[in-house]
Formats: C-alpha cells, structure tokens, sequence
C-alpha cells in the first residue's frame, strides 16, 4: 500500500510524535509498504521537491530519539517561510489524498482532538485509529469522566478556567495534595501534583501561562498501571515505577527513567478488572482500533481511571508496543494489525 505517515505538527508533544511517525514508517517499509514520513505542520516548505520523492527519502535516525524538553512552539512556528497561520503545511492534503492510507503518529491536541479525523474523513482518505467523534470527547479529560464516571471508579475532580481574578480563590479552596492538568493534552505535558499551598500557586500560574482550562483532580495514592486496547480486547496491563518523581515527560520518553514490568505483577483479579475497565472506557466513548487507559490502582486493588488516550506513543519506549510483545505481536506485526482494524473501522462508519 501506498502510505503517507502523519506526524510532527504544532502540538507541544511534536518531538514524540516525529519518533513514533519515524519508527512506524521504517516498519511499514519493511512489510513491504511504500511509506512517506509527512510532518503535518511543514510538510512541503522550503522544498521545490515533488512530495512523492518522500516514498523513497531515508527515514532520518535523529528523529527517533526524543529530547528530555518538550519543544519551544513559538520557535516551531516561526521556521515556517508563510510564519505558520495554518497548522497544516503547504502540500499535506494534496499528499494524503493521494495515498491508500493515513497513518496518523500524531499526538496531543493536532492530531487526537478529532479536527485532522474530521478533515480526512471529508476528504474521503482512510486514516488509522479511531473516528473524529470518539477522538475529540477522549481529547477532553473533563467531557470524559463525565461520560464515563457511571462506568468506572475516577478520582473527583474540578474542571476550572483558571485566571488572576480566581486564582487566590482556587488557593484557598483546593483540597491538598491534588493533580492539577491541563484539560487537554498529553504526555503528562504540564501535569503537576501539589502537596503545598506553593506548591499549588506555581501549578495555577502555569496554567494560566497555558491558556487557563484546567482539571483538578483527586491525588490518589497508589500503582500506576496503564491497559492497551487492541481490536476490541485488553493487552496485558504495564506497571510503570519512575527512578524519580511521577511518570512526567522526561521519565516517559528517556531509557531507563523508569521501569516498566509488563505483565504487571498484580492478582488475577485486578488484571480482569482493568481489562473490563478499560473497555468499558473504549466502548463508551465510541472508540476504535486501538487505545490505551491510564489508571492507578488503590492498595485494595480499585483501578482509579484516569484518562485513554487514543493515537498512544510508539516510541521505543512506549507502552502499547510492549504490551502487545508480551501476547507475541512484534512491533511491525503491531503496525500491520493496526493499519487493517483501520481500514475495516472507516469501511464500517467507525
């Protein structure tokens, strides 16, 4: 098949996007596939090239390593010739509608919010991964507890516009420790635990330097333990136990920042739940191909749901790869097995 594999674009998770788009076009090659890396955000800029040379342009090493910093957007953007009003570069549409497939590795609010499943759906191009609708409410951490809190054990939680005028507000009200997120991102991408009173004032003022929507969320103490779905069914559940810290973005994407025991040591029981768990979430919100549900797990073996993300790393160090090695399914077998629950999801309306 004639791939074009998505990636980069103008989200602050564009470093880990570029590695999962880089390993996941050399795999597609190597099944045969004619595969062309495309970054979303410049696609054909600053090359007089014709975009079909992409299919046999060398899939650059550097790319599949991820810097410890997520990237400085205002300095991605800038590099582009037009200053980057559009988040899709010059060229990318005209690509992707002439290939059999899009193969999205985009992560974080370009590519997991539904608008670029919306886009491709319009232009009639099968892509991978779930549909628009299923995308955008998994993209809402706030929209997704609510649809699924009747479903699954979550930690309470309080999604705020957090500003100046309510700020001291906020202060004097939060509950101690609590998680305080962004509403809409990933890669645990400006994600704070606050045990103090400062502690909380410094997470509140880079959520304001972030644009304000924010979620905050119970602290649970407990086991973090993340479950992939593939085709419809549960992936042995993986324990993450950072060196350091919580799994933040340095401790996801740099080797040996945190162990990782994939199937995770826990009883039976807990497994099958999770599992159920997890596709409860998956199910609810109208999830398809693939997934992965991030929980943690109370000392009495309750899984807290905390957020699925839908277009999951596959990175070297990424999770769902794991997951499915320790059922047998290598990683390029992973590929294959995803791009055909693709194309039998969007035949189907899924």
């Amino acid at each position: 098949m004639k791939i074009v594999v998505l990636a980069g674009g103008l989200s602050p998770e564009r470093n880990v996007s570029l590695s999962s788009g880089a390993l996941i076009g050399q795999a597609l090659r190597e099944l045969g596939h004619q595969a062309a890396l495309v970054d979303l955000f410049f696609g054909l800029d600053g090359t007089d090239r014709p975009g079909e040379e992409l299919y046999e342009a060398p899939i650059p090493e550097e790319l599949k390593k991820i810097s410890p910093l997520a990237p400085d957007l205002r300095e991605i953007r800038a590099l582009r010739s037009d200053g980057g009003r559009s988040a899709i570069g010059p060229g990318v549409l005209e690509l992707c509608q002439g290939a059999d497939l899009v193969y999205l590795a985009l992560h974080g609010a370009c590519g997991e919010d539904g608008r670029i499943q919306a886009t491709l759906d319009l232009l009639g191009v099968p892509y991978t991964g779930s549909g628009c609708l299923g995308s955008a409410i998994a993209m809402d951490k706030d929209l997704t507890k609510r649809l699924v809190s009747h479903l699954v054990t979550t930690p309470r939680w309080e999604t705020v516009t957090v500003s100046r005028a309510n700020k001291e507000e906020l202060l004097a009200r939060t509950p101690l420790p609590v998680v305080v997120k962004p509403l809409d991102s990933g890669s645990s991408i400006g994600v704070y635990i606050a045990h103090t009173a400062q502690e909380l004032e410094e997470a509140l003022e880079a959520s304001i330097a972030r644009g304000g929507r924010t979620v905050l969320e119970e602290y649970v103490q407990g086991r973090e333990i993340q479950v992939g779905i593939l085709e419809d069914r549960a992936l042995p559940s993986i324990e993450i136990i950072p060196q350091t810290g919580f799994y933040d973005y340095a401790n996801k994407y740099q080797p040996g920042a945190a162990r990782e025991i994939c199937p995770a040591p826990i009883p039976r029981e807990w497994e099958e739940r999770l599992g159920r768990d997890a596709l409860a979430v998956f199910r609810a919100i109208g999830l398809s191909v693939y997934a992965r549900a991030d929980f943690i797990v109370k000392e009495d073996g309750t899984p807290c749901f905390l957020e699925i993300n839908t277009l999951p790393g596959m990175t070297p160090t990424s999770l769902v790869p794991q997951e499915a090695a320790a059922v047998g399914i290598d990683y390029p077998h992973l590929c294959q097995t995803i791009l055909e629950a693709s194309l039998r999801a969007r035949e189907e309306g899924r």
